[in-house]
């Protein structure tokens, strides 16, 4: 089940207008929220930043939170799996076709789930594989925008060498990977690249860094070169569908040094195991709290 400009309804019965700026300009801005046993993790985080991605395209907001939990509850209820991935978009909406944004029309709404299919044991124990690559996308990285072309061709490029992930550098910095933010870890210090227009603000990286600092581990906010990322000891990626996923293998070589080189390093599986036990704990919870 899938909800569209206010209706419920089975996916094979929606239709937008092939008019809809999202359709022709990519002119939308989108969230992904996971689910645990029907729960959604970090809700009012996403459903910030979705708000912040909104303003920052001059497109109002066409629901409250209260409506957005709403809307979503239902979406959940509403679909087979336990665990889920909730799919929200909002484009501005069907207008003749023109570049400039159009004034006084409706946006389109929709939301969908998919099954939340989380890393398997083995990815997460031995690591995954990725490549480095020149960032080509464009400057506002920090908006959640539909237009993902970028995107898709940098991962795209890390699958045809058999890699779960394109980690990207710009000017001589790392950014972020195609669509997870990034961690390296040297000589027992996380370093992560600061929030920036550069890259998107993971609620993941939020949650990682929170845990960080609540348990003393050494760590930096800073900008990261790339002659850092490929001597690094440890390389993660982290989203709300990877998780904390260590990066083992980078352009085909061992990442760390020693007996170390080419596994999943002391402090990823330290910072995967606390991840774990903070979303087991907001789970927990009150729904309320």
């Amino acid at each position: 089940m899938i909800h569209l400009n206010g209706e419920f309804m089975p996916i094979e019965q929606a239709k937008i207008s092939v008019l809809d700026r999202g359709f022709i300009f990519g002119d939308g801005v989108y969230e992904v929220i996971p689910v645990y046993s029907r729960r959604p993790f970090r809700l009012e985080e996403h459903l910030a930043r979705l708000q912040s991605s909104l303003d920052a395209i001059r497109l109002a907001n066409p629901h409250p939170l209260s409506k957005w939990t709403e809307l979503v509850a239902k979406i959940i209820a509403g679909n087979p799996w336990d665990d889920q991935n909730v799919y929200l978009q909002v484009t501005r909406g069907a207008a003749k076709r023109d570049h400039a944004f159009p004034k006084g029309i409706a946006p389109t709404i929709f939301l969908m789930a998919s099954e939340l299919v989380p890393p398997s044991p083995e990815l997460v124990r031995d690591g995954a594989k990725a490549i480095v690559l020149p960032d080509f996308r464009w400057l506002r990285c920090d908006i959640k925008s539909t237009s993902l072309l970028g995107n898709c061709m940098l991962r795209t490029l890390a699958a045809d060498q058999g890699c779960v992930e394109a980690i990207l550098v710009r000017d001589g910095l790392l950014t972020e990977a195609s669509a997870s933010n990034v961690f390296i870890v040297m000589n027992g210090t996380v370093l992560a690249p600061p929030k920036s227009h550069l890259i998107l603000p993971g609620i993941t990286y939020d949650v990682v860094i929170e845990i960080l600092r609540a348990h003393s581990l050494p760590h930096e906010v800073r900008p990261v070169a790339e002659s850092e990322l490929r001597s690094a000891d440890e390389v993660w990626v982290t989203s709300s569908s990877r998780e904390v996923l260590p990066i083992t293998t980078l352009d085909g070589r061992p990442v760390g040094r020693g007996k170390n080189a080419g596994k999943r390093g002391p402090v990823c599986a330290r910072v995967y195991a606390l991840y774990q036990e903070y979303k087991a704990k907001v789970m927990r919870a009150p729904a309320h709290a």
